[in-house]
Formats: C-alpha cells, sequence, structure tokens
C-alpha cells in the first residue's frame, strides 16, 4: 500500500470531523430537547465511525477478517463484501452532500423541501456563516475520495486474485 492510499483514507474521516464537531455545540443550546441532543450527538459519532471504516480499504483488517471477530477471524474478507457497501456509500454521501446540498442553496429549501428558516446556519451573515461554510464544505470530498479509495480497493483484490489464480 503506497504512502498515497494510506493518506487518502486518513483524510476522510478528516474531512467528517469539522461538521462533527461543529454539529455538538448545537446538542447543549438552551431549548432543545433530550432525544434532540442524542441525535445530535449520535449522529456525530456515526458520521465519524462510518468515516473511520475508508480506513479498512487500505489496512489489513479490510481484506482479512481480525482474529477476535467470531467465526471469521482470519479468513480473507469476500471483495463484494468491502466494495458494494463502500460504493453504496460514496454514492449516497456524495448524492446527499453535493446535489441535495446545491440543490437545496440554490432552491432555498431544505431537503424535506420545506423554506428555508432565517436563522439556518448557512444564511448567517459574519464569522457564523463563515464558520458553518468552513465546517460543512469539506464533507463535498467525502463521497468522491471513498469512491476513488473503492476503486482502487477492487482493482488491488482483483489483480491479487487474478495473480493467485494464475499461480
Amino acid at each position: 500500500m503506497t504512502r498515497g492510499w494510506w493518506l487518502t483514507a486518513c483524510a476522510v474521516p478528516l474531512v467528517v470531523l469539522p461538521s462533527s464537531v461543529w454539529r455538538i455545540p448545537a446538542a447543549f443550546d438552551h431549548g432543545i430537547t433530550f432525544g434532540e441532543r442524542m441525535y445530535v450527538v449520535l449522529l456525530s459519532v456515526a458520521s465519524e465511525l462510518l468515516a473511520f471504516a475508508a480506513i479498512g480499504l487500505v489496512a489489513r483488517w479490510g481484506e482479512v477478517f481480525p482474529r477476535w471477530v467470531p467465526y471469521l477471524g482470519g479468513r480473507r474478507v469476500p471483495t463484494t463484501a468491502a466494495v458494494v457497501p463502500a460504493a453504496l456509500g460514496a454514492a449516497a454521501v456524495t448524492f446527499v452532500f453535493t446535489a441535495l446540498t446545491v440543490v437545496s442553496g440554490i432552491r432555498g429549501t431544505t431537503i424535506r423541501g420545506d423554506e428555508l428558516p432565517s436563522d439556518f446556519p448557512g444564511l448567517a451573515g459574519g464569522w457564523e456563516g463563515a464558520w458553518f461554510h468552513l465546517c460543512y464544505t469539506p464533507l463535498l470530498l467525502w463521497g468522491p475520495l471513498l469512491a476513488v479509495l473503492t476503486v482502487g480497493y477492487y482493482r488491488r483484490r482483483r489483480g491479487a486474485a487474478r495473480r493467485a489464480a494464475g499461480a
């Protein structure tokens, strides 16, 4: 595995991190219910965990199940078991964070079609708006980076399978 692939894989959780950190203070605003607080915190944690899974596309545990995994430990990870979820994830986050974000911005509506509230962070001026865009713009890279890693993983594993079959 080359350094470039490792850096690309490590970039995925890093491009998700600013938005996760930005959301956490919102969970503790006045008037936020306990359920909303849990949603915001769990959304941030789940986003980071999913982003971290991209490292599996370049790490050993993405090719061979770790020994501690019951029934599967030490066995090869089927290529499709990694490629299909990664490709679907790349398509989903690309769609959500590029197409829907751009459409929402142009139309002035939320993803659900409701009009953007006047206190929507992207509409805020000054430092609040700049901070929001600084934290959320890196999310546009999540899908494309994951797609590149998925294609690289597939090609690497396919090439290894061909070499093994030819030997």
